[in-house]
This record gives structure tokens, C-alpha cells and sequence, in this order.
């Protein structure tokens, strides 16, 4: 899976890890949800750290179609109130 990080870059994600950013995509909505600011931000950077930690960087110059896109890291909770709503971020 490719993962655009707003305003960061694009990681190609392993499959053994799609599961565990798919969990906390679903984490992060219930806190949205239930306005747990704190909660929010805890699984947000986390599901950050995970892409940039796990995932592969891809280069400025390759031009790839992304399948997520994921906030900038700075995101508010107002502001993910917009994006992570429905089945979240993440497909599956």
C-alpha cells in the first residue's frame, strides 16, 4: 500500500502492516467521535510514527498513485473530525 503523509512525502507500506494502521485508523475515529482530544492525538502520532518507521520512502522524483492519504502530522481534532469519519482513512 502507498501512504502520501500530507505535505511529508509517500511510504510504501508493507502488508503486515496495513492490519495494525487499519486498527488504529479505526482507534482514531472512535476518539474523534467521542471527542477524546488527548486519545485522538496519541493514536494519530502513532499511526504516523508507524508509516515512517515501517514504510519505505519513496523518492520526490516517483510519481505514484497514493491509496491512503493521510493528514499532516500538526492535524487538530477539529480538522480530523472532517477527515476521519465513515469507514476512516484507511480501506478494508
Amino acid at each position: 500500500m502507498i501512504v502520501r503523509i500530507s505535505g511529508e512525502g509517500q511510504y510504501h507500506l508493507a502488508d503486515d502492516d496495513v492490519s495494525r494502521v487499519q486498527e488504529l485508523d479505526r482507534q482514531a475515529i472512535a476518539a474523534v467521535n467521542a471527542s477524546e482530544h488527548d486519545r485522538f492525538h496519541e493514536l494519530f502520532d502513532e499511526m504516523i510514527a508507524l508509516v515512517r518507521d515501517r514504510g519505505e520512502r519513496l523518492g520526490d522524483d516517483e510519481l505514484v498513485g497514493s491509496d491512503v492519504i493521510l493528514p499532516p502530522p500538526d492535524t487538530t481534532v477539529a480538522e480530523a473530525e472532517a477527515e476521519f469519519s465513515g469507514e476512516g482513512l484507511i480501506p478494508g
